[in-house]
């Protein structure tokens, strides 16, 4: 079941993400909009683009959060088997992101530290910006 689920939303997530669908929803609301005048601009008019938009967007938060949960695990895998494989790095930062946020910042902190006073890191960070 996971696999099929997976599937589905990372296709789903994918094609709501290209132009198509977004000119498949515009030209919804264009029909719903034109249909106005015909149904009198009535409650159950309204009734069906709220009940709609409602509907497809609470279905689309499910799709997309999965897509997006996999792709970061992905991507975590990627970064721990680069922190693994550099002999100069620090193993200790593999499954970090399991930490509190409030550890997190604690990390953080100490290696901004590590990278130097303010006015070097400030410094360093003019450079690259110059690059550009």
């Amino acid at each position: 079941m996971d696999r099929i689920f997976g599937a589905f939303s990372h296709r789903v997530a994918n094609w709501a993400g290209q132009p198509a669908a977004f000119i498949l929803a515009v030209l919804v609301i264009l029909a719903w909009i034109v249909t106005g005048p015909i149904f009198h601009y009535s409650d159950t008019w309204q009734l069906i683009i709220n009940t709609s938009t409602t509907i497809v967007t609470f279905l689309m938060v499910f799709l997309i959060q999965n897509a997006q949960n996999r792709d970061g695990s992905a991507i975590q895998a990627k970064l721990d088997e680069l922190i693994r494989a550099a002999s100069a790095a620090r193993n200790e930062f593999i499954g970090i992101e399991h930490l509190t946020e409030t550890e997190l910042e604690r990390i953080k902190a100490v290696l901004e530290k590590e990278c130097g006073d303010d006015a070097g890191h400030r410094r360093s960070i003019e450079s690259l910006i110059q690059r550009r």
